[in-house]
């Protein structure tokens, strides 16, 4: 039997012509009226202006780079840039001597405004409550000990797909809901985690050569091995679905946590293993190490005293951002996004290169961002994308193989959708840490080589490394939702 394949993504663009989308070719249209209507008022050399400034606007909305930005998109995040450098935005500082923050190390960006808190869930278990005041959004982390697919056969990855799949869908019927993310972190095990746990078992009557026996595993283990963690964080909108309300957030304490038991609990089947909603203590020791990887080492060997790391504590002392990469305490990193998803139809495994641990990186972190869309929303959609494929293939002369594809994805994604699968939208997001500034080179090569073997083009992320640094920490932070430009506006670019 062949192994299983994946594939039949597709970018959703809006219906147009001659290569342009709906925004542009409005424009281009009702400029074209204009510049006629100002000809007959002003003479053709007025119009003639109207209409060369009417392309001037549209021209440059033609013309895509090989991940799908146009110019002013790629002028736009320049210009943001400089502004931004010039306004002192590359510069964070926390701490009794900042001048925000309160004395504290808060989070910076993008993650400035979350606030943690406390709650229970249906099984009296504590989970951390994120409020992204700026927002009205809230999130939980949820915590897995994947096993991954070492001594699996053919038939029990592709149920562990399929549960995942479901998994995903399912996500689409919870109230609220507005985006998931799934971050896989490796770094080197220092090995204070297993060194604490032999201490505690310790007898003082135990044989001296059963003591040096745990002694030497002790110290031998570590080298070599690697820590691996897997987070899953759900996001969910105050305003829920059909109303214009916002909830409290002691409402979607209570909501959210009689829904955790059975989101954790099911998780099991796709190969996630027991999920365990993580606390205000654990995320923030989770933070912290990332924005300081020197801080690894502590937070293990501090086991219950974790709570020492408050939230209000986990952000870094000093960041610095540049245009390619980002620097912070002692630490340097650069983030990439993924420019093109995974070409063709790929096996499961396809993101297990990019997912595993890398002995030149002190720590490399792979977050998955996925939006769900409910079950009438992505009918919606899918017939949508079906009819602008059909629209745009009928509308071209000839028949061109990138078309016809298209619109033949087109129609299989509704057939699926009609036979109750879910619609979802993702993006991948990779950060690569290192200890000395020297580093920074080679880890660039290594990130970007796995992500060709991994099928997939990786963009760094120009002049935006510190918000994309934390939108793949587990957080649950919605990026879409943090931009000026409203997200149905640049879907018709």
């Amino acid at each position: 039997m062949s192994a299983r394949v994946y594939g039949n993504w597709r970018r959703p663009r809006s219906a147009g012509m001659w290569g342009f989308g709906t925004l542009p070719l409005g424009i281009l249209m009702g400029g074209s009226a204009l510049a006629a209507f100002v000809s007959q008022q002003r003479g053709l050399l007025v119009g003639a202006a109207v209409m060369a400034m009417v392309l001037i606007v549209v021209l440059p909305m033609r013309f895509l780079d090989r991940y799908g930005r146009n110019l002013w998109q790629r002028v736009a995040w320049r210009v943001a840039w400089h502004l931004g450098r010039a306004r002192g935005q590359d510069l964070y500082h926390s701490g009794p001597l900042a001048r925000i923050g309160h004395g504290t190390h808060s989070l910076p960006g993008l993650a400035s405004g979350i606030e943690a808190l406390e709650a229970f869930d249906g099984l009296h278990r504590p989970f951390a409550l994120l409020w992204h005041r700026a927002v009205n959004h809230v999130s939980v982390v949820i915590e897995v000990a994947s096993d991954g697919a070492a001594l699996l056969d053919d038939h029990e990855v592709d149920l562990r797909v399929a549960a995942w799949g479901d998994w995903l869908a399912g996500l689409g019927y919870q109230a609220g809901l507005v985006g998931a993310s799934v971050t896989v972190e490796a770094a080197p095990d220092p090995g204070a985690r297993l060194r604490r746990e032999v201490e505690s078992h310790v007898v003082p009557d135990s044989p001296p050569f059963a003591r040096e026996v745990m002694t030497e595993i002790v110290q031998s283990y570590p080298q070599g091995s690697a820590s691996i963690t897997t987070r899953i964080a759900l996001t969910w909108s105050m305003l829920g679905r059909g109303t214009r309300r916002t909830r409290s957030i002691e409402e979607l304490a209570v909501d959210i946590g009689h829904r955790l038991p059975d989101l954790t609990a099911t998780l099991a089947g796709t190969g996630a293993g027991p999920g365990r909603p993580m606390t205000v203590a654990e995320l923030a020791a989770a933070i912290r190490v990332a924005y300081e990887p020197g801080a690894h080492e502590w937070v293990e060997a501090g086991g219950a005293d974790e709570a020492a790391v408050v939230w209000a504590e986990c952000g870094p002392r000093c960041q610095e951002e540049h245009s390619g990469w980002l620097s912070h305490d002692g630490s340097w990193s650069i983030t990439w996004e993924m420019g093109k998803e995974p070409r063709g139809m790929v096996l499961s495994s396809v993101l297990a290169p990019l997912l595993r641990p890398h002995p030149k990186l002190a720590r490399k972190r792979v977050t998955i961002l996925y939006r769900l869309h409910d079950p009438a929303t992505a009918a919606q959609v899918v017939e949508r994308d079906y009819r602008d494929a059909v629209f745009t293939k009928s509308n071209s002369r000839g028949l061109h193989a990138g078309q016809r594809l298209a619109a033949d994805q087109a129609e299989r994604a509704a057939q699926e959708e009609a036979q109750g699968a879910g619609l979802t939208r993702f993006a991948l997001v990779a950060t690569a840490t290192v200890t000395d500034r020297c580093d920074l080179d080679e880890a660039a090569a290594i990130v970007e080589d796995l992500g060709l073997g991994a099928r997939m083009a990786l963009r760094r992320a120009w002049g935006s490394q510190a918000g994309m640094f934390a939108a793949g920490l587990p957080l649950g932070i919605v990026v879409p939702a943090h931009l000026r430009i409203p997200e149905h506006i640049r879907e018709l670019a």
